[in-house]
């Protein structure tokens, strides 16, 4: 009996997961939605006249910040990771976002010494409700352009 009972209670709870997944299939292929399906890249770096990477991309409600660095002196962390997040945050404003609209975080440290470092500046810049975030220190040969930190991070187009 019991066992019966648990057979039910499993296929009424499938199929109420199904529905609410057609539900969602359903609401995500809606056109009036204002969320764009087209891909749109801004702020496009070139190399020899050739499209190399974009700044920003574009897609579905979301907006994808490439990597920035702080390519100059001194090169001290705290200094290196004001810079980047001064970046970000200008690169989240052209593609019409902004700090508290991001979602995910990636942090590349050329040294995990300099974690607690990045941490001190890192802290309350993204509103009451961080994001999430991954910090790695990168193996040898270090982050490009001799930047102590680079982030990238994806956010929320407002």
């Amino acid at each position: 009996m019991q066992t019966q009972r648990r057979s039910v209670l499993k296929k009424l709870f499938a199929s109420i997961a199904g529905v609410a997944g057609f539900g969602a299939a359903a609401k995500a292929m809606d056109n009036t939605s204002p969320v764009n399906d087209e891909k749109e890249a801004g702020n496009i770096e070139y190399d020899q006249d050739v499209p190399l990477f974009s700044g920003h991309t574009k897609y579905g409600g979301l907006v994808y910040i490439a990597g920035k660095g702080a390519h100059v002196a001194p090169f001290e962390i705290k200094a290196h990771t004001e810079i980047v997040l001064k970046e970000m945050e200008a690169e989240l404003i052209k593609a019409g976002s902004s700090m508290d609209k991001v979602l995910k975080v990636n942090v590349y440290l050329n040294d995990i010494a300099d974690y607690k470092g990045m941490n001190e500046v890192f802290k309350g810049r993204f509103g009451p409700k961080p994001p999430v975030r991954t910090t790695v220190a990168v193996a040898k040969g270090g982050v490009p352009g001799d930047s102590l930190v680079e982030m990238d991070c994806i956010a929320i187009i407002n």
